[in-house]
């Protein structure tokens, strides 16, 4: 089981969340049957995705994140819950690169490229839900999510998020943090925060060796601070055979009558965890379009 943590400084001009995700992560490899670079990048993704999701206030609210880039992933979604709950899949997800010449790290950012968009949606229950995109930094994830939370929410925004694959492709660690300084920041707090970010350990060996705690405490090292909320989360996915069944009668009458004239039974498979849903050919033929 995962935890997200929250946390801001006595003077309330710094907050920050963290994740630890490590079984989320790794129910996400063996659902995918992802290599390293895919767990990575779709681990960082589901991290911040949760991180983001926990934040929204509804109840009933969900965020996604798509990551659409050059590289031969194709794309990474990952789609959060108001409780940091989450799921996800890659476009490509038998993509396997080797490491990095110059650092011998997975190479995420060459596995999504480093021309494209990251969008992020948030459903709070409108009819439409709101919608922000930034070209991508770097492909790395947490740089381009920092990103765009400083150019959406107009508040300066660091973001850390890891994987760290173990030698049998198993994820040892995963999680992350995502700090946001308030428009009235001294000067002073600014250049503490950047320095407490710039010397902190590596992040996914701080995860695994330490917790996520040990991450706040570096980041806001001499910064007075306290915990404000702290709760699990998980890899959940939310399909069943009521919500496949109203997403293909909602095909095209064309569609729909193409696969009556077949005479077969349907098999539907979940882009998140990969479940089936088999529908008999009288169950088809009784299909009609929902406008």
């Amino acid at each position: 089981m995962g935890e997200i943590i929250r946390a801001v400084t006595n003077d309330d001009t710094v907050k920050i969340s963290v994740i630890t995700a490590r079984d989320a992560v790794e129910r996400a490899r063996q659902i995918h049957g992802l290599h390293p670079v895919g767990t990575a990048a779709l681990g960082r993704t589901l991290c911040g995705a949760a991180m983001l999701g926990e934040m929204m206030k509804e109840d009933d609210a969900s965020l996604t994140i798509r990551i659409r880039g050059s590289g031969p992933l194709g794309g990474v979604t990952a789609v959060s819950d108001s409780n940091g709950n989450v799921r996800g899949m890659v476009i490509n997800p038998g993509v396997d690169l080797p490491v990095r010449e110059r650092d011998g790290k997975l190479d995420v950012s060459g596995a999504i490229g480093t021309e494209g968009l990251l969008t992020v949606s948030r459903d709070i229950g409108l009819r439409e839900p709101y919608v922000g995109s930034t070209a991508l930094v770097s492909g790395e994830v947490a740089e381009d999510l920092a990103a765009y939370l400083t150019e959406s929410d107009q508040l300066g925004s660091a973001c850390g998020l890891g994987v760290l694959v173990d030698t049998d492709e198993s994820v040892k660690a995963a999680g992350g943090f995502i700090v946001q300084l308030m428009p009235f920041a001294p000067d002073e707090v600014i250049s503490r925060l950047e320095e407490n970010v710039f010397m902190m350990d590596q992040l996914t060996t701080i995860l695994d060796e330490d917790g996520p705690e040990e991450v706040i405490e570096q980041v806001f090292r001499g910064m007075d601070h306290h915990v404000t909320e702290r709760h699990p989360m998980a890899y959940e996915c939310k399909c069943s055979r009521e919500r496949v069944l109203q997403a293909v009668t909602s095909l095209s009458p064309e569609d729909l009558r193409e696969l009556q004239a077949d005479g077969r039974e349907v098999e539907v498979k979940c882009q998140f965890c990969d479940k089936v849903y088999t529908f008999p050919p009288e169950e088809v033929a009784s299909w009609r379009h929902e406008d």
